[in-house]
Parts: structure tokens; C-alpha cells; sequence
């Protein structure tokens, strides 16, 4: 577990705008985002693609590489937002597996 002193003080840099601290972040935080990632996936149907590292990555990409006046107030504040990211790319890639571009008129055979 990250130390929550350490997390919450690169969460500021990253506030005020420190291009290092994302990278500074991710070492920290990596294993609690798979845990996340891994519980969010296992409520999910069979069949999902998608892998637990998948997804803390691309969570990951909408939380600190997003350049939007995002802050966390401390480090439960950025799980939290880390978990909400979770949820809308599997929200996301639910709704487009459903899409015709996507194949969602085909009928699955095993």
C-alpha cells in the first residue's frame, strides 16, 4: 500500500501543474489500481477482452492525462475518480460492442 502522505503530495504537484509528478504517481498507485481494475472486471459477463492492466491504463490516460483543471483532495478523492474512469470505459465498451459498426447485429455461435 502507497504511502498516503506520498500520494497526496504528488497529487498537489500534479494540481500546480509539475509535468514529472504523473510519472512520479503511477509506481505508487499501480498495484491498488489492478486490485480496482481486477474487482470492477469480475462483475463484468464472460467473455470480457478486456484485462485488468488494460484498464488501469486506460483509466490511468482519463485521470492524469487529461488536461482539465482535474484536482484530488487527497488519495481516497483519486481512487474514487480512478474507479468512476473504470466504470465508463466498461461502460463504453459495452455500448459499442452493441454497435452495428462493431458487429452487434451478429449472433454469437460457440
Amino acid at each position: 500500500m502507497a504511502n498516503m502522505s506520498e500520494v497526496t503530495r504528488i497529487l498537489n504537484l500534479i494540481e500546480n501543474g509539475d509535468p514529472n509528478a504523473a510519472d512520479e504517481l503511477l509506481p505508487l498507485v499501480y498495484e491498488e489500481l489492478r486490485i480496482l481494475a481486477r474487482r470492477k472486471l469480475n462483475r463484468e459477463n464472460r467473455g470480457q477482452s478486456l484485462q485488468a492492466t488494460a484498464l488501469v491504463h486506460e483509466a490511468y490516460l482519463r485521470l492524469v492525462g487529461n488536461k482539465n483543471d482535474q484536482s484530488w483532495d487527497n488519495r481516497g478523492h483519486f481512487f474514487a475518480a480512478a474507479a468512476e474512469a473504470m466504470r465508463r470505459v466498461l461502460l463504453n465498451r459495452a455500448r459499442d460492442r452493441n454497435r452495428l459498426k462493431r458487429g452487434g447485429d451478429r449472433v454469437r455461435v460457440d
